[in-house]
């Protein structure tokens, strides 16, 4: 392909440079985590993490490992900036998206370094386009101080049923419950909307119910304006983690597997409204 063909020379001058043969499994992924315009890209020698947030009260992360990459070339440990992310999805859509069996947009992603715009290489049927967007220096992402070790419960379910827990639950509801507990009712999802109170229960034995390992009761409620960019990477995904530490923080991890078969993951991390006292 036209992309790979560009000279040797040209690479020396990037700090960074991805190539995909499909630009919409990159897109795809940062759809999941655009609900504001700017994001946070870190490059590592192990891939790509981009991190977008919400006042210090939502954080989202989208991880695309190196292996993804046809091509991932990276001379130093790090490389960050910031950069407008409504603009690189119009960028990589250019070409409109194409979902015909066979066609797809081709990506060559460089980075110089500090102070150089990110430049998109997007390649189909021949008709190539180069796009270069203006980055900034990255602002530090929040620290939410969430580690394994202070996570007191956490459930693995299949994403359809929790897609089908939110068909069900009242989303005019200005906050989402969730109690989870090592007795009834396990794990339970809780809304108060216009219609009333709803409650969506999952047995511990249930067949959605792919892990299940919690040391205490806890409801926390979570505002649902919060929540609701997460359903994007809820819609992409085939598995979910939920997850509480100690103050009530909540971890959802989405583990979305792409046309090829290739896993990403997306991750919101999201505060809570308050805590709710058990009787």
């Amino acid at each position: 392909m036209p992309l790979s063909t560009q000279s040797q020379s040209d690479d020396e001058q990037y700090v960074l440079v991805a190539s995909l043969d499909n630009a919409r499994h990159l897109s795809n992924i940062l759809k999941a985590i655009t609900f504001k315009d700017h994001a946070i890209f870190t490059a590592t020698p192990n891939g790509l993490k981009v991190t977008v947030e919400d006042s210090k009260c939502l954080q989202a992360n989208a991880f695309i490992q190196a292996e993804i990459f046809q091509e991932y070339t990276i001379k130093e440990d790090l490389v960050g900036f910031q950069i407008n992310l409504t603009v690189l999805l119009d960028c990589l859509n250019i070409f409109g998206g194409s979902t015909v069996p066979g066609v797809s947009t081709a990506l060559r992603m460089c980075y110089r370094g500090y102070g150089y715009p990110l430049t998109l290489f997007l390649e189909e049927a021949g008709v190539v386009t180069v796009c270069k967007i203006n980055t900034q220096e990255p602002e530090e992402p929040i620290d939410f101080e969430f580690c394994s070790s202070n996570v007191t419960n956490k459930v693995i379910l299949q994403s359809e049923s929790l897609k089908e827990a939110f068909s069900e639950l009242d989303m005019t509801s200005e906050v989402l419950q969730i109690t989870m507990s090592p007795s009834q009712p396990y794990f339970r999802l809780s809304t108060f909307g216009n219609s009333g109170n709803a409650h969506y229960d999952y047995s511990k034995d249930s067949d959605m119910m792919e892990l299940f390992r919690c040391t205490k009761t806890q409801t926390n409620r979570y505002k649902m304006s919060l929540l609701k960019p997460s359903t994007k990477a809820l819609a992409l995904s085939c598995k979910v983690s939920v997850r509480t530490d100690g103050r009530g923080f909540l971890s959802l991890q989405y583990l979305v597997r792409n046309d090829d078969g290739q896993i990403c993951f997306v991750e919101y991390y999201c505060c809570p409204d308050e805590e709710v006292e058990e009787d």
